[in-house]
């Protein structure tokens, strides 16, 4: 866990989300599933103006009310609740009224007319011997509001259908002109500033404009459990907020640098000047960009000025981008360490030794025979796996630990920072893609062991947070490295699909099988990490 003291900036406490729920409601239109939504008054205090779904927040009678619902069996007192909640604001809103009567005849727009929307809901319907129809009601996802903002809510996204024979009636005091939209309509509409919606409603709209029809939705979501569940986190972009859910790139970084959710972190890729992570931790991105290597070479420098700094990957060997090194570390460079030997990562370590006046040691492992010739690379001090590198100053202690990690290369090696729980991987973990296992050099099967080695490593020494060669931090590092192990088997079941549909196939063939997915005109780049599955499988007899 990130050592308090090392965050940048004064930690506050965000609010209290409140409990609330809200209800899409779904019906069949002639060209796919459509959603009622309405508009919020201009004056809400909450999301002004703004498209949403009806819904509010959770009161107290809505958990008395259980004996006044029907339930399904599987359907939580939890669930229950927040279903009730859902109907009352869905009537107080919009007049749409899930209820059956007492004959277990749906209601309709005469039971409606009958009931006051400015009167106590729940006694109304008792006296009428009105049903709630929350067994009707399900959950499609869960969103806690960002932690930025001073008003938040923890709110299920509920789904149901539309009752038939009742039309919308907005309240004209909360909710404006009740519209059904298809969500790819929505999303287009508000791509074109004429449909304003917040986050949560349009990544919602997003999911459900893959849905055919709203059985298909229903279907989904009988499991009782929420399809996702999301506390966004907010950065700035280009001088804008810029917000990201626990599965998008820049998530794990803005989890890093402002945890508890204010909007402080430019996002923007710059090689210019370091963008400091931690007060101990610093990012400097090398200008390389391109298909391999994204928004360039990571350089992390690692440290403060009262015990030095180490640097991990000096990058490439760019003139200018090592002289932005030495820069930003005053020159007070103690240790230089290369995670591997490809041309993108260890071929500034020299001219970096140079230019300080004491020479640091370059720590790595020695380029294998199998490496390519612009791969080549000897360290002045073999990194053994295990072994710690040590910065010591008044600020406190900075303790790497390395980690072996053949595959994407045969001397690579991963660095673990102790006291923080941060793992710098090189090339063998990358954010929003997965690396390139280029045989004789790589070799799929160790890739595998290593990737359970980082595994193991996360669960002894606490890591949450992944810092990539190329990419932002990733969070949730113990998952992230699961669901690349599970991505890769995936991909080598298919590739072995592709070798038993096509005997004797060459690797042009195989890959457009196994790669499907990908463009093609990245085929050349997949094919050879698809030459790594194919010898991994042919060795362990997979096929």
């Amino acid at each position: 866990m990130v050592r308090a003291n090392q965050l940048l900036h004064p930690q506050r406490e965000p609010a209290v989300p409140r409990p609330a729920a809200t209800v899409l409601l779904l019906r069949d239109g002639p060209e796919g599933v459509e959603v009622l939504m309405t508009r919020r008054s201009s004056t809400a205090s909450f999301a002004p103006g703004a498209y949403v779904f009806p819904g509010g927040g959770i009161d107290a009678a809505d958990a008395e009310a259980h004996a006044l619902a029907a339930r399904r069996v599987t359907q939580s007192g939890l669930l229950l609740t927040q279903a009730i909640a859902a109907i009352r604001e869905s009537f107080e809103e919009l007049g749409i009224l899930l209820a059956r009567r007492a004959n277990g005849a749906p209601a309709d727009a005469g039971d409606v007319a009958a009931l006051d929307r400015h009167q106590p809901f729940f006694a109304q319907c008792r006296e009428r011997g009105l049903k709630l129809a929350a067994d009707e009601v399900f959950v499609l996802a869960h969103w806690v509001t960002d932690r930025d903002l001073p008003r938040r809510f923890d709110v299920p996204f509920l789904v149901a259908r539309m009752p038939a024979g009742q039309s919308p009636q907005a309240d004209e005091a909360e909710q404006f002109e009740p519209v059904w939209v298809r969500p790819a309509a929505a999303l287009e509409r508000h791509q074109q500033g004429q449909f304003f919606m917040i986050f949560p409603t349009i990544r919602t709209l997003e999911r459900l404009k893959r849905f055919g029809t709203v059985q298909q939705v229903l279907a989904a979501c009988a499991g009782e459990k929420p399809l996702w569940t999301s506390c966004p986190r907010a950065g700035l972009v280009r001088g804008g907020e810029a917000r990201f859910m626990e599965h998008e790139m820049a998530f794990g970084e803005l989890a890093l640098v402002c945890p508890d959710g204010q909007l402080l972190h430019h996002l923007d890729w710059r090689n210019d000047q370091p963008v400091a992570l931690l007060r101990n931790v610093m990012r400097l991105t090398a200008p390389n960009p391109g298909v391999m290597t994204g928004p360039g070479t990571n350089t992390y420098i690692v440290g403060d000025p009262g015990g030095g700094f180490l640097v991990i990957d000096p990058g490439p060997n760019e003139p200018e981008h090592i002289d932005r090194i030495w820069r930003a570390t005053g020159g007070n460079i103690r240790m230089i360490a290369c995670t591997h030997s490809h041309p993108d990562h260890s071929p500034g370590a020299r001219p970096l030794q140079a230019r300080c006046s004491h020479a640091p040691p370059i720590y790595g492992v020695p380029s294998a025979p199998t490496a390519r010739p612009a791969s080549v690379f000897n360290p002045d001090r073999l990194l053994a796996h295990g072994e710690r590198l040590v910065l010591e100053g008044p600020a406190g202690t900075h303790t790497l630990l390395a980690i072996h990690t053949p595959g994407h290369a045969a001397n690579h090696v991963c660095l673990v920072l102790l006291e923080d729980g941060l793992l710098f991987s090189g090339d063998h973990v990358l954010n929003g893609s997965t690396t390139v296992v280029d045989p004789p050099d790589g070799d799929m099967t160790a890739y595998l062991d290593s990737l359970d080695a980082l595994a193991a490593a996360c669960d002894a020494h606490g890591i949450e947070f992944i810092l990539p060669a190329h990419g932002y931090v990733l969070g949730f590092a113990r998952q992230a490295i699961g669901q690349l192990k599970a991505h890769r088997l995936h991909r080598e079941a298919k590739i072995a699909a592709a070798m038993r549909a096509k005997p004797g196939g060459s690797l042009e063939e195989w890959v457009e099988l196994a790669y499907d997915d990908v463009p093609p005109r990245m085929w050349p780049v997949a094919q050879r990490s698809l030459l790594a599955h194919v010898q991994r499988i042919q060795a362990l007899n997979l096929a």
